[in-house]
């Protein structure tokens, strides 16, 4: 199991400071929705910090139909919106948590493969910020506790991920 605090690659946000106003949507789910909030709260609070502007907020029921609704919002704003108003990075949020049939690994392979694919077919990155728990407990030891804080890890792989995309298009 990955103690993200002792990745000190992947927190290390020192590089930002010359990331100027990047723009990022979050999609979120409905499903768990005290879980997911902790989430986008850790989230914002790195965009903030880091002169983040949030484009749009999208909220779906479940975690299945993040895929769609990032997609959905990419031809939306890119066909509607000045290059300036589009988001340069999407971060979907939800979380499936195990019960005692076989769902939980259908919904987690079948929502894995849909953002996979669509960071292979859109122009900007879609952060998987999707949380695969055995029971609510390993939940709040995500947000906060011995393993980090997702929703701040999600934001910091966004704006990594713009700064390169930034930097691949200059």
């Amino acid at each position: 199991m990955a103690y993200s605090q002792h990745n000190h690659s992947l927190l290390d946000t020192s590089s930002f400071q010359d990331l100027h106003k990047p723009t990022v949507a979050i999609v979120q789910t409905s499903w768990n929705e005290h879980i997911i909030q902790k989430l986008s709260e850790g989230a914002i609070h790195i965009l903030n910090q880091h002169g983040g502007i949030i484009t749009h907020s999208l909220t779906v029921p479940g975690s299945i139909e993040l895929p769609f609704a990032c997609r959905r919002l990419w031809e939306h704003v890119s066909s509607h919106l000045p290059a300036s108003e589009q988001p340069e990075a999407i971060i979907a949020f939800g979380t499936v948590i195990r019960g005692g049939t076989p769902h939980f690994d259908y919904v987690c392979q079948s929502v894995t493969q849909g953002i996979t694919s669509l960071n292979l077919s859109l122009p900007i990155p879609v952060i998987f910020g999707v949380m695969t728990l055995e029971n609510e407990q390993q939940a709040w030891e995500r947000l906060g506790g011995p393993h980090g804080h997702k929703g701040e890890e999600a934001a910091i792989t966004a704006l990594k991920m713009i700064q390169l995309n930034r930097k691949l298009a200059s």
